[in-house]
């Protein structure tokens, strides 16, 4: 044999040897697919290092969007999750129960702040007393995401009434809101509701209100300039340097100790599931159609985990201690670290 050959022959033994390689190293990698909401994009990525740490052969894919369109992408879209966690609890059970899932564990809190920065429009001026005056002033741009897709834009509008409320003035979701769109609350036997109209109908001036998807897509349009201020959960604020106003607990939908208030307001959305303002709590769930349904279970105890806990606190946000479940009927495995 020639040496051209041989080292012809070499070479292509060696290649045969790396594709085969390749495909067995894959045979042997799991993929965890988690859908979640998009304030929970910094401590899963820190979920996702400390699992892929413990468990070297499984990658997790993280995907991020609105809580309600995190749903939707397994309701309606027909696609494929092994864990599902959201900024509401509560939108597991309307939109997933019982076909889709049969228990929520609820793992986290939260509140709503106004955040900004030091390029904001009156940022030395602004605090928890005068903020709804400082969104009033007409070169003022404020920002929520759309209640249709994301928790954080209905409890954005849940805070925005709740103010009028707390401090007297019932004028502040007029002027904030539905002047500047065709978001409207109406009053039914002491409570305020708001029809929310399908989201390609949605009408804002531009000038005054930006809305997207998530409210994680409303951090560049502060860094850029192009709003102000933005509504957002404390724990992201806190994760992205922002400065922010800590709105009075009770319109901040933190406290339990103020439920009964929080319960005067609420949206219905698009879809026709009506959500009323309540505390702020986090929920993660496992879908019924999981694919790797022991590494799902394993990924949700670490969440719900002394470790899981810790990995929240310093991302700036509350554990729920302990961790509570919906049901008793949840996975054995997670019984231990939840109470029901």
């Amino acid at each position: 044999m020639k040496l051209g050959e041989m080292k012809f022959e070499v070479l292509l033994l060696l290649v045969v040897a790396s594709l085969l390689l390749g495909c067995s190293t894959h045979e042997t990698t799991a993929t965890l697919k988690v859908f979640h909401a998009g304030s929970l994009t910094e401590p899963m990525k820190a979920f996702k290092e400390a699992f892929e740490e413990k468990y070297p052969n499984v990658v997790v894919q993280t995907e991020a969007a609105g809580s309600a369109a995190t749903i939707r992408k397994v309701t309606e879209l027909g696609r494929k999750a092994d864990v599902i966690a959201t900024a509401d609890y509560t939108l597991i059970q309307k939109m997933m129960y019982p076909e889709y899932a049969n228990w929520t564990i609820m793992f986290a809190k939260n509140q709503i702040v106004l955040a900004y920065n030091d390029n904001s429009r009156y940022a030395d001026e602004i605090n928890s007393q005068n903020w709804y005056e400082i969104l009033r002033k007409p070169d003022v741009r404020f920002g929520f995401s759309n209640p249709n897709d994301d928790p954080c834009g209905y409890r954005s509008l849940m805070v925005i009434q709740l103010a009028e409320l707390y401090y007297n003035d019932t004028k502040i979701f007029d002027d904030l809101v539905a002047k500047h769109s065709n978001l409207k609350f109406s009053e039914e036997n002491g409570s305020y509701v708001l029809l929310m109209p399908p989201s390609e109908k949605i009408e804002v001036d531009e000038s005054k209100i930006m809305i997207r998807s998530m409210e994680m897509e409303l951090i560049h349009l502060l860094e850029s300039g192009e709003i102000d201020y933005f509504f957002i959960y404390k724990s992201v604020a806190k994760q992205h340097g922002f400065r922010f106003v800590e709105l009075p607990p009770q319109i901040d939908l933190s406290s339990p100790d103020y439920a009964e208030f929080y319960g005067k307001v609420k949206v219905v959305m698009a879809n026709g599931k009506e959500v009323s303002g309540k505390p702020i709590v986090y929920g993660i769930t496992i879908p019924k159609n999981v694919e790797n349904r022991e590494l799902a279970e394993e990924f949700v105890k670490l969440v719900v985990s002394e470790e899981g806990r810790k990995i929240l606190k310093e991302l700036g946000q509350d554990p729920l201690v302990p961790a509570r479940a919906d049901t008793p009927d949840i996975p054995q495995s997670l019984k231990e670290l939840v109470e029901t």
